[in-house]
């Protein structure tokens, strides 16, 4: 069927207020990069980033003194009106912190399990069970994730070694994508046999390379129903990393892999950690999965558009429109769905503008100083002068106030998704 994805079939998990899996919208997760020791920064980042769109966000507990802070952090979190979920992400010591710091483990939504470093089962302690009986216990999903660069290196040796008595082996980069595979796989396993649902465990292999993402989850997807959870690790800065998590992401999400995602984009020295939670949003929007914020359609200009004014016009509205989203979403339903075009001339800037909700067409060189507004595909008004920009402001705040309904109790989720049809692969 035509303009329908179809979603693998996966087991619905939730998480705090976030619903995941089962055919649920796909969920935007981000992850802060402050020291959790620090209330202020962290409940800080943590606002910034939910306010942002992120429906869920993973903080890193890695010391007594972080373990210490995070009832503290929800606490400040639900005062200020947020509800978003927290993940705590636990490497080496998560056992320990877990068993030591019982608010902790109450205050946290997830627990983030690394199999690769978990630690070695002892007689005396086995730190992956303490975990999934902590979890059992509190009533916490958990997320098996495994990451190529702290895959348990065990599971390889043995893994190459059964490979070399096969008659045809395999090269060594399929082996360690199979590893990668088997210890989510297994772990999620010894989770059940400890007691665990399956619809509190989310699976994760991540990688840094876009076709081995690829091949990874596809394989992954193929083997079992858990919640899926998608991102290409250490992705890189700028254009890079959001190039290569698009490329990956989108080609996994468009055959109906993945059930949440994360964007592990490095952000530029004192750059804004919610650049990650954006590109995820965008990257499910473009594809028609998620609607989180009115999109703007504006021309690349060329020597028709000599002024820069339209470019200036289009990041500035395009700017108010996310700004504003947080106080649209409570106040009005359906306002994320809304288009808006800037135009820089003539040539399609009436066309363009007449298929948006709201659209302006500049002048371009040497055509009449005049930018004819278009609503719901009709001419509106004409602006001129020096205000244009303000004007056609005002004009896209009155269209929302006037055009969506006020939001109530009972009002649909502000994201929507587009027909799925959940099918067996």
């Amino acid at each position: 069927m035509s303009g329908i994805i179809k979603r693998r079939p996966s087991q619905r998990v939730i998480i705090g207020t976030v619903m995941m899996g089962g055919g649920a919208p796909v969920v935007v997760q981000s992850m802060t990069n402050t020291d959790t020791a620090d209330v202020e920064s962290t409940v800080r980042q943590v606002y910034e980033l939910a306010q942002a769109g992120s429906e869920l966000v993973r903080i890193t507990v890695n010391t007594p003194e972080a373990a210490a802070q995070v009832a503290k952090i929800r606490a400040r979190l639900d005062e200020m009106g947020c509800d978003v979920p927290l993940v705590g992400d636990f490497h080496y010591n998560g056992h320990r912190l877990l068993t030591d710091y019982p608010d902790c483990a109450q205050a946290l939504a997830k627990y983030r399990i690394n199999p690769g470093n978990v630690g070695r089962s002892r007689a005396e302690e086995d730190p992956f069970t303490i975990m999934i009986e902590t979890a059992i216990r509190y009533d916490k999903p958990v997320r098996i994730g495994v990451n190529w660069g702290s895959l348990d290196q065990n599971l390889v040796v043995r893994m190459m070694d059964e490979n070399s008595r096969l008659a045809e082996p395999l090269d060594a980069k399929h082996v360690t994508q199979n590893a990668l595979i088997a210890s989510a796989l297994e772990s999620a396993q010894r989770a059940e046999k400890l007691g665990m649902s399956r619809n509190r465990i989310v699976l994760s292999c991540k990688v840094s390379d876009v076709q081995d993402l690829i091949a990874v989850y596809r394989s992954l997807s193929a083997q079992c129903d858990y919640a899926l959870h998608l991102g290409l690790t250490e992705a890189g800065m700028g254009s890079k990393g959001i190039v290569a998590s698009t490329a990956a992401l989108s080609v996994l999400l468009q055959e109906g892999i993945g059930d949440t995602i994360r964007i592990s984009l490095t952000p530029e020295p004192n750059g804004s950690r919610t650049q990650e939670v954006i590109v995820g949003q965008e990257i499910l929007q473009t594809m028609g999965l998620r609607a989180f914020a009115p999109m703007v359609t504006a021309c690349p200009g060329c020597g028709r558009t000599t002024s820069t004014f339209f470019q200036e016009l289009a990041m500035s509205i395009q700017t108010h429109l996310r700004d504003q989203m947080p106080i649209w979403r409570s106040q009005y339903d359906g306002v994320e769905n809304m288009t808006v075009a800037v135009m820089g001339c003539v040539v399609n800037g009436p066309g363009e503008s007449k298929l948006a909700n709201i659209g302006i067409s500049l002048p371009g060189s040497g055509e009449s100083p005049a930018a004819p507004v278009y609503v719901d595909g009709e001419k509106a008004v004409t602006l001129r002068g020096d205000n244009i920009s303000g004007e056609f402001t005002a004009l896209v705040d009155d269209y929302v106030a006037r055009k969506y309904p006020a939001r109530t109790a009972s009002s649909a989720k502000p994201a929507r998704q587009i027909p799925i049809q959940v099918v067996n692969k």
